[in-house]
């Protein structure tokens, strides 16, 4: 992220649009105030991530189990968890435009950013984020429901069905992924805060005399998994939250901030949750100690990870402009990457070498481990296709060539070989097709 800030973000939304990552939601209808819609490369690079991140924290171990819980829950759990009475944001409003704000996010001495008014704004009063609709055919109190606001709750609610089918103890997890809604007064910035969004989150329970080491654990693994993404050290700080200004049922929250184009914001949170929300859905502890048979109320150490901030935090990172070669790419890191490999028939009016493509193509995506997403390119010249393919982050290109097919003149070495460029160095290579899939494949995993 080499860019200077004041441009970089513009840069991003437009190489977003351009090239099919994010496009603004219902478009031909004029839009919708912050709704945004993932492209074909967005879905696939927005899946890397979810798919990546459930391997990690749910697949490869053997202390946390999944959970896919419904959007639209029973009220009483909002009820109970708190979010019907407590679930708001300060709002004003301006005198003379009426535009509404999220009253610790503007200097209400200040003019209206909306308008430039003087008039100042209102009084400070609570909006509920919580988004409703109703069940059944007709519209009453009785049918009022809730799109859900976050996804921690149903791991609360669904703590005892968990426990007794997975036979789990402490300390385990129970993790998730999935669309949350809220009804923000001020969303903005692209997709860093929508009304509705993707979430990645588990609740770690402990016993509550060691909650604080595996928080200390977490946070670690949290710190990793932000280096994995691509983000450079000196982009990200992690802020611890004083007494009195973290939830009331927390013991220790730190938020992990991201320097964005538009300022240093939340990216995602690592919070201890103590007893609060199981205290809140169970009458009686809901865990027995097979040990000493003490039924007691765990405590929760709760890491949270936005996706879509996770998309946007990784395009900005990747964001490259390389002057002295004329292109910009991204530099993503391999694994994020929607397309693994590219594939080009040097010239795509030659039917031999185009041929030959499909056949390199097949081999490539009918690996048995399906580990590689390729796409297929025989537009224009193959120095256009290769700056297409470095401006999605594809980090390797293989052309198949005269040399290729053997045709008179070649050198007879590089028959049944194909050249295989690299994203970040622009360097090529020649490797023979029967070893080309073990090749990318290795390169991948460095």
């Amino acid at each position: 992220m080499e860019q200077g800030k004041d441009d970089l973000m513009e840069k991003v939304i437009a190489l977003c649009k351009r090239r099919g990552f994010v496009f603004p939601g219902s478009e031909i209808y004029g839009g919708l105030a912050n709704s945004w819609d993932y492209g074909p490369l967005g879905a696939q690079l927005k899946k890397n991530i979810k798919d990546e991140w459930w391997r990690r924290f749910v697949e490869h171990r053997d202390d946390m189990v999944g959970l896919d819980a419904a959007v639209i829950m029973n009220p009483k759990v909002w009820e109970k968890s708190g979010h019907l009475a407590t679930f708001n944001d300060p709002l004003v409003e301006c005198k003379k435009c009426h535009a509404r704000f999220r009253a610790d996010q503007i200097d209400s001495a200040k003019p209206c950013q909306a308008c430039s008014g003087k008039d100042g704004f209102t009084e400070p009063k609570n909006f509920n984020l919580m988004l409703k609709t109703s069940l059944g055919p007709t519209e009453e109190k009785a049918s009022t429901v809730y799109l859900r606001p976050e996804i921690a709750q149903a791991m609360f609610v669904n703590f005892k069905n968990v426990l007794d089918t997975s036979r789990k103890r402490l300390p385990f997890g129970i993790a998730s992924q999935g669309r949350a809604f809220r009804n923000e007064i001020t969303p903005g910035n692209f997709i860093f805060r929508q009304r509705e969004f993707d979430l990645m989150e588990f609740e770690y329970f402990v016993k509550p005399s060691e909650w604080d080491q595996h928080f200390d654990y977490w946070l670690t693994q949290m710190k990793q998994w932000v280096k994995d993404l691509g983000v450079k050290d000196e982009h990200v700080v992690y802020v611890p939250i004083a007494d009195g200004e973290r939830a009331h049922y927390s013991a220790k929250t730190i938020d992990v901030e991201y320097k964005y184009p538009f300022g240093q914001k939340e990216l995602y949170g690592l919070a201890s949750r103590t007893d609060f929300d199981l205290k809140n859905h169970f009458a009686e502890p809901p865990y027995q100690d097979p040990e000493t048979n003490e039924k007691i109320y765990p405590y929760v150490i709760e890491p949270s990870f936005g996706l879509d901030r996770s998309v946007l935090v990784t395009l900005l990172e990747a964001f490259t402009e390389d002057k002295e070669n004329d292109r910009v790419y991204l530099k993503l890191p391999k694994w994020v990457a929607p397309y693994k490999v590219a594939v080009f028939p040097l010239l795509a009016n030659k039917p031999a070498l185009v041929e030959k493509a499909r056949e390199v193509f097949n081999q490539l995506t009918s690996q048995p481990t399906n580990q590689l997403t390729v796409a297929w390119d025989d537009r224009g010249n193959v120095g256009k296709r290769y700056y297409s393919q470095d401006e999605i982050g594809t980090p390797f290109c293989v052309t198949i060539d005269f040399e290729t097919l053997g045709e008179e003149g070649s050198d007879q070495a590089k028959i049944d070989t194909v050249t295989v460029r690299d994203r970040d160095t622009m360097k090529q290579e020649r490797v023979k097709i029967s070893e080309l899939p073990a090749y990318i494949l290795a390169k991948l995993s460095e």
